[in-house]
């Protein structure tokens, strides 16, 4: 076992590309920049001491070949120093420098870095490598492209041996084979979905090469529709962007299709939060203890370039009219009170969670019904995840770091800086935008009448039919009943602390009708830290119970709200059985 570990770790740390680079604005500094199968590990060597610093490959995104734009017209005299700010462009740009042999290699990188008060957050870092020791741009391109292919491949989880690396030549360089399906709902929560996805979500596609088609949508289940009736074997993902309601549609889209199975395996989706509560995407950061502040997005954004994926697991939901796949809750009685009513405060975002839990407090409401459960054995939870990062500080780099190869001959110009990180943002190579009300893909007439529901069979009675004895049942009057399958149901709300994206586990928080205003204070209170699932609940007022599958049978005399993933269904009867790990979501 020990001597597996040490082989393993050798092959980690063997070198697979060694350069020497220097920073020419400062004397005697030279970086000595190896490339391992682990990271791209920097040491700087001066007058007065070694640093080093390692960059794990699980924190760079991606990295471009490019060369110098051709300069503005000016001065021409060429012992004076160019513009500080370097502009690149593409290898085929007509606006190219051909007096500047040089091939430069941008590497991106999103470096864990200890926050003072916040404990650790993400630094975008850009590492550029100028290559020029050959006295023509063909041979330093060569050499750049040979770094970008192999720091490609061990992005995308491929073993790189010293072997392989002299067959990656400028005839076989690495081309991308992925490409992903962007769904973006402009109207979730506040309304900034077009606005996140090109200022948060596109720039780091584009720094990692990823093509994309991105369709905004223009109604409600407009992507329900598009996903239901697309060829979705064009795309390797599909990333969303808006609010949990949107995720909903593209999930039931799925399970719409008499190919579900496939593509439900297949086809992993990926959540940019872009709505009010945005549940699902705070729970997956969670899951992966990747810092949700102070950029929320950018969670998602690296899930959808890391081409990581996990399973999920999913929710069978049955009402008397209807079967649907839920992937967040099931809510009847306050929190979905809160969710439906609040509506008309959208343009709060979050907030408007905080302002109508207290009016909802004030006017306490309870509602008359019974509840069954079948209760989930409850073993000991694995820790956490935790992706630690393994790099230094010692070099304290900044947010660009550029870096360039000796001259085969004397040279009078320095380096010119990339100061503007706008140079960096380039244009994704065969990305489309198509925002048409007609470029769902089905067929119209098909949305008129009321699609298939595919998926697993039932593993419990359907919704009118008796119960086993092995479930229990509660009667009498209620706050609220709500069930999670994730920890948490928004940005705000962490709801059950022990959850996990696979733990094949709803989680049934009950809230009885003789709970005191002040526990219900306290309750609410709680929610954001977690705090109300700390203590033992069991018999108590309010109970936090782990179960396999649940149902719902409300007074009908009276009048309420139920909820799905935030969306408003039919008051009535309801029951919900879990499907461990049956969907594939995307992690950073």
């Amino acid at each position: 076992m020990s001597m597996d570990i040490k082989i393993n770790e050798s092959n980690q740390n063997r070198i697979l590309l060694e350069e020497t680079f220097y920073v020419l604005t400062k004397k005697n500094c030279v970086f000595r920049v190896r490339l391992t199968n682990s990271g791209l590990c920097l040491i700087k060597e001066s007058e007065k001491d070694i640093k080093e610093q390692v960059i794990p490959i699980r924190e760079i995104i991606g990295c471009r070949c490019l060369r110098s734009k051709k300069q503005t017209k000016g001065c021409t005299c060429q012992s004076m120093p160019r513009s500080s700010s370097l502009e690149v462009v593409e290898e085929n740009s007509g606006d190219l420098d051909d007096s500047d042999i040089s091939a430069y290699l941008y590497i991106y990188a999103y470096i864990f870095q200890n926050s003072k008060g916040s404990g650790k957050k993400r630094e975008r870092t850009i590492i550029t490598l100028r290559f020029r020791s050959f006295d023509k741009y063909e041979d330093n391109n060569k050499e750049a492209q040979r770094w970008r292919t192999v720091i490609k491949r061990l992005i995308k989880g491929e073993n790189v041996n010293t072997t392989s690396i002299l067959d990656f030549t400028i005839s076989n360089k690495y081309k991308e084979n992925r490409r992903l399906l962007i769904l973006c709902n402009p109207k979730s929560g506040p309304g900034k979905g077009k606005h996140i996805f090109q200022h948060k979500v596109a720039p780091i596609l584009q720094e990692a090469e990823i093509p994309f088609d991105l369709h905004v949508t223009k109604y409600a289940n407009f992507a329900r529709e598009f996903v239901r009736g697309s060829n979705l074997y064009q795309w390797t993902g599909i990333i969303v962007v808006g609010g949990d309601g949107i995720v909903f549609e593209v999930i039931n889209g799925i399970f719409e299709r008499w190919d579900w199975s496939e593509i439900i395996k297949s086809i992993p989706v990926g959540v940019v939060p872009g709505g009010s509560g945005n549940g699902l995407a705070r729970s997956i950061a969670y899951h992966c203890s990747e810092p949700w502040l102070p950029s929320p997005t950018l969670p998602s954004a690296l899930a959808a370039v890391r081409n990581n994926r996990t399973t999920m697991d999913l929710v069978r939901v049955e009402t008397t009219s209807q079967i649907m796949f839920s992937f967040l809750s099931v809510g009847w009685g306050l929190l979905s009170d809160i969710d439906i009513e609040s509506e008309r405060l959208r343009m709060l975002g979050g907030q408007r969670f905080t302002i109508w839990s207290l009016a909802r407090l004030i006017g306490l409401r309870s509602y008359g019904g019974k509840l069954w459960y079948l209760p989930a054995a409850v073993p000991l939870l694995e820790t956490k995840d935790v992706f630690e990062s393994t790099s230094g500080s010692n070099l304290d780099l900044p947010s660009e770091v550029h870096l360039e190869t000796q001259t085969g001959r004397q040279r009078v110009d320095s380096w010119y800086s990339a100061n503007s990180r706008r140079s960096a943002y380039f244009s994704a190579s065969g990305s489309s935008y198509q925002s048409t009300a007609g470029s769902g893909g089905g067929d119209p007439a098909q949305s008129v009448d009321k699609p298939v529901i595919y998926g697993p069979a039932p593993q419990i009675p359907c919704l009118p039919a008796p119960l086993p004895t092995s479930w229990k049942c509660i009667s009498g009057r209620f706050v609220m009943v709500h069930a999670s399958y994730q920890s948490h149901l928004s940005e705000e709300c962490f709801f059950a602390p022990d959850a996990r994206l696979n733990d094949g586990k709803i989680w049934l928080l009950i809230v009885h009708a003789g709970a005191s205003r002040s526990q219900l204070l306290h309750f609410l209170l709680g929610l954001s830290t977690g705090a109300h699932a700390s203590a033992d609940s069991e018999g108590g007022p309010i109970e936090l119970i782990p179960v396999n599958a649940f149902r719902i049978e409300p007074d009908m005399s009276e009048t309420g709200y139920m909820t799905v993933d935030g969306e408003h269904v039919e008051y009535g009867p309801i029951q919900a059985e879990i499907f461990p790990s049956l969907g594939r979501i995307m992690i950073p």
